[in-house]
């Protein structure tokens, strides 16, 4: 072999050298990145987890996206979309946790945690209006807005459907009891404005809707009670009877009753009379007062 052909072989590997040594470090380098991405994605995560445990949820809100955007594929992307449902609602932006959870779902129909997310749904809206459900346990006897109630109703009642087993259910079953006592109260409180008003059909079409909607609710028997005032002033004698029958029959210690069991109703409200201050004044003063249907009273 000569010089030049020696030499040409040393050259040779030396490049081949070289070449694996490049190549080795690039997959080193691609190595470390990934290392590196992966440990920044979980150190944003672990940030999160601490403003959820330091409930500053504004701020988990705001590193969760960032989370999501920088790492849309990583490993926490589908666990992020989660929490930040979590996070809105904690902030109190209901709206926005109703949007996320919804955006899940849409992304993950069959994931193993969407019952969260329909969860998450039903009690975003149950408090869509700060302090809605309290307000109804007040004595408050003006018709008030319960849509996001029907709303958080049916989201619970389509996440039951969904996952009847869910570790989610027993809570989201009590608050289903909860937004009936409230709609059924709602319906009462409507129907006492419309016995004031002497719209006796369309009071009783309210009683009815407690009734047969929301039976085993605490204004049921306020709804008989009511039933049988508003046959008694329309002299529907037997309707006002058979509502009476079941008044006494389910409900005997309702205030409507007096010690006897008899309607006392129908003689203490005599809506017809009406004194000389209250004719002298064209109605203005001293009016009939119209009985208000809410054992709520009786409890105070």
């Amino acid at each position: 072999m000569n010089k030049l052909t020696t030499y040409g072989v040393f050259a040779t590997l030396i490049i081949l050298l070289a070449g694996c040594s490049v190549f080795k470090s690039k997959d080193k380098t691609d190595e470390e990145r990934e290392k590196a991405r992966l440990l920044s994605e979980q150190q944003l995560y672990e940030r999160v987890q601490e403003y959820f445990d330091d409930e500053r949820f504004d701020l988990a809100v705001k590193n969760l996206q960032l989370l999501e955007s920088r790492f849309p594929f990583g490993v926490y992307a589908d666990q992020s979309q989660l929490e930040i449902v979590y996070a809105y609602y904690r902030d109190n932006n209901e709206e926005a946790a109703i949007a996320a959870a919804d955006r899940f779902l849409r992304l993950h129909p069959r994931h193993p945690d969407a019952d969260y997310a329909w969860y998450m749904k039903g009690l975003a809206n149950y408090s869509l209006e700060p302090g809605l459900l309290s307000r109804f346990y007040q004595t408050d006897h003006s018709a008030r807005d319960v849509a996001s109630a029907r709303r958080s109703f049916r989201e619970f009642q389509e996440f039951l459907r969904r996952y009847p087993d869910s570790v989610y259910a027993a809570d989201a079953r009590v608050r289903m009891v909860n937004i009936k006592d409230v709609l059924a109260r709602h319906e009462m409180v409507v129907a006492n404005y419309y016995v004031k008003r002497r719209a006796y059909t369309a009071a009783i079409n309210r009683a009815k809707a407690v009734v047969e909607q929301y039976p085993r609710t605490e204004a049921m028997s306020d709804a008989f009670a009511l039933l049988v005032f508003c046959y008694h002033r329309m002299d529907l004698t037997e309707l006002a009877d058979d509502n009476l029958a079941v008044l006494k029959a389910n409900f005997p210690n309702h205030p409507s009753l007096d010690e006897n069991g008899d309607y006392r109703f129908a003689a203490d409200f005599n809506l017809d009379h009406r004194s000389w201050l209250n004719r002298g004044s064209f109605g203005l003063l001293d009016a009939p007062r119209a009985p208000i249907f809410d054992i709520r009273e009786s409890k105070k």
